[in-house]
């Protein structure tokens, strides 16, 4: 059994990451940026630089910074300049699935614009107009919907694991 430095097997962790970097590809997410989240989900301290990325990924630099950059956009990483150095560091909260809920509602609100739009440019009463309305009122249903389970998850999260996120 080879150990990481939080004295973990290496083999069951790299498991981990994998799988569970398959279930975010199956369901969207691109392969590098997926092991790469669930890598620095997986690190104890939920922080890695690139070169730790890459040695525990076995990928090339380039690889790292490709992946680290859609998940920043994401919202799902953060990056650190460690004190002192040019190296940077790439820190994944314990709210990461706040925050990228909380992107996704923006593009939400973006998209009920464009929705409403279309309903006024084609007419709320012609077909098309129509399956535009219901849409809009999906995604503003979506919204209200998500905005409601954030607040509840917030207090969810502090009656279990304390105010401070992890």
């Amino acid at each position: 059994m080879t150990e990481t430095a939080g004295g973990r097997d290496a083999e069951a962790v790299s498991k981990f990451v994998e799988s569970f970097a398959a279930q975010l590809v199956e369901a969207g997410m691109q392969r590098m940026p997926a092991r790469i989240f669930a890598a620095l989900l997986s690190s104890d301290s939920g922080t890695l630089t690139s070169a730790e990325l890459g040695e525990q990924l076995q990928v090339s630099p380039a690889a790292v910074s490709g992946g680290v950059r859609y998940l920043a956009q994401q919202h799902m990483v953060a990056r650190e300049r460690e004190p002192g150095s040019r190296r940077e560091r790439y820190r994944v909260h314990s709210d990461q699935w706040y925050e990228a809920l909380t992107n996704r509602e923006a593009v939400i609100k973006r998209w009920e614009g464009a929705l409403r739009e279309g309903v006024s440019s084609l007419g709320a009463e012609s077909p098309a107009g129509r399956r535009l309305s219901e849409t809009l009122a999906f995604f503003e249903f979506v919204d209200a919907e998500v905005a409601a389970m954030m607040e509840r998850w917030r207090a969810h999260r502090e009656e279990r694991f304390g105010s401070a996120p992890l």
